[in-house]
């Protein structure tokens, strides 16, 4: 059965290469299937790699030694180097979650995992680095970027730890330690460590692939589906309306930081304000359809819609604030 689907999948990924380099038609289907294929590929290898290789990282390190190594330290400080290591680690928001749930089984403090959660795909060096090339504005509009995502980040864990909304997980993921192989050779280690990683990566990824499976279908429709010129014809200057709006019309979308700049650079070059096309950044990157698809398998309800409101209203109204400055 599963030797079948595979064998499926890479027929449609053949057939999808031939059409993308012969003389065919590039219509709504075709982007509708490439993003799903190509995205789908993406995210569930990089997805294994990532968590296989965070697996032994996290093999050789305690929940003891995370959390000694965090007591020394205030609280804020915590939130400031989750913030740091989530902007300095490539990882979209569905490869935050896994991390996110690796953190909390570590011992690292729910407030500064979340903190860690909402900068990891917020604040990106290579959506940073794409902003720079945009001119006169670019170093103005990466440096309000990097700050408000900062501060969002922030708050999140802050509002998280003050609130104790850890009480609304919907996954009890208990804080164990890694076990502990009594081998003999380095080779015996070796092996003992990679079977760990495999088995841990392998079982989270089936864990989450049919919530990923979900959020990319849709996702894929709307990429497909929904031309650019809506989002700049309901985004303009003279609509009061537009803050809110880039910042819910983004949930639906899924897109890497990468493949969101080039909208921002086309809704700023229609004349859409930095707030407005900054929101619709923001909204996409952290509150897709896909994350919140798998946040839901570590969420409550409740908890969950607490996180997607306090992301609007962080992202609104950071949006009417940049729009006034």
């Amino acid at each position: 059965m599963k030797e079948n689907a595979i064998v499926r999948y890479i027929y449609a990924f053949g057939r999808l290469v031939y059409f993308a380099n012969g003389p065919h038609k590039r219509n709504a289907s075709w982007f509708c299937r490439a993003f799903f294929i190509e995205d789908s590929t993406k995210i569930f290898v990089l997805l294994y790699l990532l968590i296989f290789i965070i697996s032994l990282f996290r093999s050789q390190l305690s929940p003891e030694r995370v959390r000694d190594y965090l007591s020394g330290k205030s609280r804020w400080s915590g939130y400031f180097l989750a913030v740091f290591l989530g902007v300095v680690t490539p990882f979209c928001s569905c490869s935050s979650i896994p991390l996110f749930m690796v953190f909390l089984a570590a011992g690292v403090p729910f407030g500064v995992s979340v903190a860690f959660l909402v900068s990891s795909p917020l604040i990106s060096e290579i959506a940073a680095i794409m902003l720079l090339s945009m001119g006169n504005y670019g170093v103005y509009i990466v440096s309000i970027y990097i700050i408000s995502g900062t501060i969002i980040s922030v708050l999140a864990g802050y509002l998280a730890d003050k609130f104790h909304v850890e009480k609304y997980l919907a996954l009890n993921i208990p804080k164990t330690t890694p076990p502990v192989c009594a081998c003999s050779s380095m080779k015996e280690k070796a092996v003992a460590l990679i079977k760990y990683a495999h088995t841990f990566s392998w079982n989270l990824v089936k864990s989450l692939y049919l919530y990923i499976l979900i959020g990319l279908t849709i996702g894929a429709y709307m990429h497909g589906y929904i031309p650019q010129e809506f989002f700049v014809k309901y985004m303009g200057a003279d609509n009061i309306w537009a803050v809110p709006f880039a910042a819910i019309v983004g949930i639906p979308i899924y897109a890497s930081q990468a493949g969101i700049v080039p909208l921002v650079q086309v809704l700023l070059m229609k004349g859409v304000p930095v707030g407005t096309a900054l929101v619709a950044f923001m909204s996409i990157a952290t509150i897709s359809l896909p994350e919140m698809m798998m946040l839901k398998k570590v969420f409550s309800l409740k908890l969950l819609m607490i996180f997607i409101g306090y992301l609007l209203v962080a992202f609104i109204a950071t949006g009417y604030l940049l729009n006034l400055l």
